[in-house]
């Protein structure tokens, strides 16, 4: 194992496979639905959490990990050998993740370094630079190194997600200027764009067909881009159809389709679709 070892959170929506071919430590948020609590929620793939929740009349709920937490996986990277850690977090503005990250890694400061990173972003936006991070981190880059990479590579990260229905948004409160939206909610796909760290209004297409080649445009537009990613919550179809758009510009074969988790899909909603990107 590498000696510097990469933390994120479960809002980058990594997968298990992919955590572990890197040696990524994922610390969970807590997700809630109903009376079933994160203790249950956390057993469950993003499959069953969107299952379960059609089956619920509540919205999920999300709550920001404990500082222990961390520092609980920051000692477990100093127990396997690792002399510092990178954790990349959620964007700082959309929770408290970042903040918590920061206390645990002041809990461990006599044990090793840990350099916190605030993403700015979301879903494979984050994992995206967590898994640059890790890449390098294996390569033998330092400290330094690791963190200047995903400082350098965070604002060529882009993130874009059309929605198909705003209550979840609405409920958990991470809209910024996406409230825009609420006025003219008629027969709209609204599409948003993670601005900043922030969640902002970007366009109002009228159907979901254009919602969808509205987001692959977003891609084939932007340029040079070497990393791309087409993550869904419950909607394989409309993922393949948007991946199967980019793949006029971008090789289909190096387009990864991966699932919203409970994390952000409590506040994206079902049957959102959404690209993340980075550019050259």
């Amino acid at each position: 194992m590498a000696p510097i070892r990469v933390v994120t959170d479960s809002a980058a929506d990594i997968g298990p496979a992919i955590a572990e071919k890197h040696g990524i430590g994922i610390v969970p948020l807590d997700v809630r639905l109903g009376e079933i609590g994160p203790e249950v929620t956390r057993t469950w793939s993003s499959e069953e959490f969107w299952q379960q929740c059609a089956n619920s009349s509540a919205f999920p709920e999300t709550s920001a990990p404990s500082p222990g937490a961390f520092s609980a996986a920051f000692s477990a990277a100093a127990d396997d050998g690792a002399t510092g850690v990178v954790c990349v977090t959620l964007s700082s503005k959309l929770s408290a993740t970042y903040q918590a990250a920061l206390a645990g890694a002041e809990d461990v400061k006599d044990r090793l370094p840990v350099r916190v990173v605030d993403s700015l972003t979301v879903t494979m936006g984050e994992g995206i630079l967590v898994v640059m991070a890790a890449e390098a981190a294996g390569a033998g880059a330092d400290l330094d190194e690791v963190v200047a990479l995903v400082e350098g590579a965070r604002d060529k990260v882009q993130v874009y997600g059309s929605l198909d229905t705003l209550d979840n948004l609405r409920y958990g409160g991470r809209i910024g200027k996406a409230k825009a939206f609420f006025g003219s909610l008629l027969s709209i796909k609204p599409i948003i764009e993670v601005r900043d760290g922030v969640v902002e209004a970007e366009s109002q297409p009228r159907t979901r067909t254009r919602s969808l080649e509205h987001l692959a445009s977003k891609v084939i537009e932007a340029g040079e881009v070497d990393q791309v990613a087409v993550v869904h919550a419950a909607a394989t179809t409309d993922a393949d159809k948007v991946a199967d758009m980019i793949a006029r510009e971008f090789p289909r074969e190096r387009i990864l389709i991966s699932h919203i988790g409970p994390v952000i899909g409590s506040h994206a909603g079902p049957r959102a679709v959404g690209v993340c990107f980075k550019l050259k």
